[in-house]
């Protein structure tokens, strides 16, 4: 079975937001994407407190400037499609009211036909997290998990009745619900996080890992789910790929996966396939300028990979 293919959608501050991710959306199905996928920055701090994914030293890069709402963009990606899922890699938990996100969830998926991924993570940016102002940085890893708690009794049957540290719900009728079980696919690296994938996750999402690596930690999750009596298959790989695409071949023995020409884009796709992954998704969005340009290499980037067999 072919491996699934997701596109990011366009959020960066150069495209036309009244016309770019309905277009690429309409664009990406048609040529035969099984996914449209958003990503959360919030901001871009003049003076911050860490390096970018807190490697210290590490700058932000200008295209995280001005980044738009993932679920606005999702929902119009959404209004645009018929078949494709709908999925976030990631929404940053804390940065949301826990109530509020599972309400947005239900009714993006109610609106979309039961089309909805929700990828979740924890984040790690000082900055975002104090502007968000929902809860202490320290305790991310615990809004995440209050927040899955929170969107199982959202999407679940009326009355819905909640207690927690961050959501208080006596009984009360929420709506809308969602066509099904919405996905909750988490991203991890391991420690506490990969845990979590193991103990309540439908999917994971790991981001920047090589081939080797990410075999590695999908081993784990197994290993981990089969301790929680867990089918470790029932967890879906779906891989993050932030590609950059050169012209000539990148030929250093350190490159970085889906860094390269689009051969190379398409013989990292089968590494990742033949690693365990279910799906790749691949960000193309800072190698075009327009969504006419994303569109165009995304149907490249799509057809060369089919055409290999993959």
């Amino acid at each position: 079975m072919a491996i699934r293919l997701g596109l990011g959608l366009p959020q960066m501050k150069w495209y036309d937001l009244a016309r770019a991710p309905a277009a690429v959306a309409r664009a990406a199905e048609r040529v035969g994407y099984d996914s449209l996928w958003v990503f959360e920055r919030v901001l871009v701090p003049e003076r911050p407190r860490q390096g970018l994914y807190d490697v210290p030293g590490l700058a932000w890069p200008d295209s995280y400037r001005s980044v738009a709402h993932p679920l606005v963009v999702l929902s119009l990606a959404a209004a645009a499609t018929e078949r494709a899922r709908l999925g976030s890699s990631v929404l940053v938990a804390p940065l949301h009211g826990p109530f509020q996100l599972a309400r947005a969830l239900a009714t993006l998926d109610a609106a979309s036909g039961g089309r909805v991924v929700a990828g979740l993570g924890t984040g790690w940016s000082l900055d975002e997290h104090a502007a968000a102002g929902h809860a202490p940085f320290e305790e991310r890893g615990a809004v995440l998990d209050e927040l899955l708690d929170v969107c199982a009794a959202v999407w679940g049957p009326d009355p819905v009745s909640y207690r927690g540290r961050h959501a208080l719900i006596d009984e009360a009728e929420v709506g809308p619900k969602p066509v099904r079980p919405v996905p909750v696919y988490l991203a991890a690296s391991g420690g506490n996080a990969l845990d979590r994938v193991a103990r309540r996750a439908d999917g994971w999402l790991p981001t920047g890992m090589t081939p080797g690596q990410l075999a590695v930690l999908r081993r784990e999750i197994g290993e981990r789910a089969a301790l929680y009596g867990r089918d470790a298959g029932a967890i879906q790989v779906c891989a993050r790929a932030n590609v950059r695409i050169t012209e000539a071949p990148v030929r250093d023995a350190g490159r970085k996966p889906f860094v390269g020409t689009v051969e190379q884009i398409v013989q990292d796709t089968a590494g990742y396939a033949a690693a365990g992954a279910d799906e790749v998704l691949l960000d193309l969005q800072t190698n075009a300028r327009d969504a006419d340009e994303l569109a165009d290499l995304a149907a490249r980037v799509h057809a060369d990979i089919r055409g290999a067999g993959i």
